[in-house]
């Protein structure tokens, strides 16, 4: 590959064009990941969409020909319709991660600008069911956190606050998943959708690795969770460029490596392969439904087909 391949998009490039057919697509896999998880817990009165039947009456002018019921129809000759009892309007929490490393990015976009795009989606999604959408953002200092809207309201301030971006110097919050998830388990009260979007990367500062496990755990106790892992193709791999000077930047820390070595690739390959399996292995263990997308490709169709 050329070392014009390996250049990093200048700033924040966007999610790029978001074609509302294949948003309107993604909702009945993401209705259907919450069907699963929660069943029968978004019971509401009146009459509305749901799976529950309320009433059998006949038909009247104006009525949707969709609910009519062809078995009392037939014993009837008559039409009748099924009215239904409508399921509650469901709230989803967006969980994104802000923190310098989604800074990052040697495709067609930066990570975060794939996180800002993954989230708009599901926040379009939440509102269409007269539903509602809350968001916090961790990684970069005190979360920030945005009580959930409704309509047009809650969608707007998403994405105002994603317009902010990412923590661009180093700031270390070795624990901020971890804080974050449990944070999102003290405010949502109700179950609904919870969202997590991040590279899942944690800081050997916060201890062990996988502090984020017992938080998310108790999450999936109450609510369908999501989580969704951005990465870039330079992330998996190094190529043969020569020697490089590398800055982690949520900590500052500089090294110096020499990637036209075969066995420090290797070994590189080997580290982020052994990370990425501990990631998926506990999210598998914990039956949390895991989307992976990368800073290369169409991350929307993606997304589509690993949810379906």
């Amino acid at each position: 590959m050329s070392p014009r391949g390996l250049q990093p998009p200048a700033a924040h490039q966007g999610p790029g064009p978001i074609p509302q057919p294949l948003v309107e697509a993604l909702d009945l896999p993401v209705t259907g990941l919450v069907g699963r998880t929660l069943p029968g817990d978004r019971r509401a009165v009146g009459i509305g969409a749901g799976a529950e039947l309320a009433q059998l009456r006949p038909y009247q002018f104006g009525d949707d020909v969709r609910h009519i019921d062809p078995a009392a129809t037939a014993r009837s000759r008559e039409p009748h319709v099924r009215l239904h009892v409508p399921d509650r309007a469901l709230t989803t929490w967006l969980l994104v991660d802000v923190s310098p490393s989604m800074a990052f990015g040697t495709a067609q976009r930066l990570k975060a600008d794939v996180a800002e795009g993954v989230a708009l989606v599901l926040a379009r999604l939440a509102i269409r069911r007269a539903g509602s959408v809350g968001l916090l953002t961790f990684g970069a200092g005190e979360p920030r956190i945005l009580p959930p809207r409704g309509s047009k309201p809650g969608m707007v301030a998403v994405r105002r606050t994603l317009a902010d971006g990412v923590a661009r110097d180093g700031v270390n919050h070795p624990a901020a998943l971890a804080d974050a998830l449990a944070r999102v388990g003290r405010l949502a009260r109700q179950p609904g959708l919870v969202a997590v979007i991040s590279d899942w990367r944690s800081s050997e500062d916060a201890g062990p690795y996988d502090d984020w496990v017992r938080p998310l755990g108790g999450l999936r106790i109450h609510h369908a969770v999501l989580a969704i892992e951005i990465g870039d193709p330079r992330e998996q791999e190094l190529p043969p460029l020569g020697r490089l000077a590398l800055v982690d930047p949520e900590t500052g820390e500089r090294i110096e490596i020499d990637t036209s070595r075969r066995r420090v690739r290797e070994r590189f390959a080997e580290l982020e392969r052994e990370r990425r399996e501990r990631v998926a292995g506990e999210l598998r263990r914990l039956r949390v439904t895991h989307v992976t997308l990368s800073t290369a490709g169409d991350w929307l169709r993606d997304l589509g087909r690993r949810l379906a």
